[in-house]
């Protein structure tokens, strides 16, 4: 019972704010509004496009959206600190809030997806080692953009208050982070994949 009604609020809330964006003619936040409610109810979509009745909710399902849910959310605090910082500013001359919005609506939904697959399908699959491997890619990634971003920012104030052209966080936010952040994504992503398409334990 408790999940039809979270299910028919997620809806009729979806609707409302898609017909309000509508009018307003933001078409792309709709987009990514709609894209993003799909990612969040795509079990009881499947379930009632397959079955014609919402799919059971134990204690296991329910950690799990749990947990994506707080991903997702962490995302979201994140992305909106990034765009605070004052060199996205610069990066982006006349950021398009409409673009802004459909961007982290589709990127929120994106990571709570993954995360409920991760916590669904992958970690039940992957023994202590490959976990401990992917922690460690994850890390690498999280650690290398969080540096890049440092990185670009301490470049742009040093540069702007000696007038130099500092050339330490350049290098570092050019080639090494990005480098290091490919490594930890493309790790992450290896085990992952494994993760999904191998048999469990």
């Amino acid at each position: 019972m408790k999940t039809k009604r979270a299910f028919l609020a997620v809806s009729i809330t979806t609707l409302i704010v898609a017909i309000i964006l509508i009018s307003l003619r933001a078409y792309y936040v709709v987009v990514a509004l709609i894209v993003g409610a799909l990612f969040l109810g795509h079990r009881e979509f499947w379930s009632l496009i397959r079955r014609r009745k919402l799919p059971p909710i134990d204690e296991r399902i329910q950690g799990n959206i749990s947990k994506s849910v707080r991903n997702g959310f962490i995302f979201l605090v994140i992305a909106l600190l990034f765009l605070m910082l004052p060199f996205s500013v610069r990066l982006t001359e006349t950021p398009d809030v409409i673009d802004v919005l459909s961007g982290l609506f589709l990127s929120a939904g994106a990571v709570y997806l993954v995360s409920y697959l991760f916590y669904d399908w992958v970690k039940p699959k992957l023994d202590e080692g490959r976990l401990r491997m992917l922690r460690i890619f994850l890390l690498i990634a999280g650690i290398s953009l969080g540096v890049f971003v440092i990185s670009v920012f301490l470049h742009n104030a040093i540069s702007a208050l000696f007038d130099i052209e500092e050339a330490v966080f350049f290098t570092i936010a050019v080639p090494i982070a990005p480098l290091a952040f490919a490594v930890g994504l493309i790790g992450s992503l290896v085990i992952f994949i494994k993760g999904l398409f191998s048999k469990a334990l």
